[in-house]
């Protein structure tokens, strides 16, 4: 079974979920994954945050992006 890579319908939400300051400043953002799966889908989205380097949490109802590309040590 082959799977399709879920194109971005809306690339300016996008831009504008990765164009915030605090991104650019190294900060956290995060996004409902129910909002994300309606925007551009799972696969997109983490494929975006890969592209970037930088790091997806799931927690419960939302993804958690730390939007750095340095290590990060999860403490409990």
């Amino acid at each position: 079974m082959t799977q399709t890579l879920h194109t971005p319908l809306k690339p300016r939400w996008t831009e504008q979920v990765f164009g915030a300051k605090i991104v650019a400043k190294g900060g956290v953002i995060r996004r409902a994954i129910r909002d994300v799966d309606r925007e551009i889908g799972r696969m997109a989205f983490e494929l975006e945050v890969r592209r970037r380097g930088y790091h997806l949490i799931e927690s419960d109802t939302q993804y958690i992006v730390i939007c750095n590309t340095g290590h990060i040590r999860l403490i409990c």
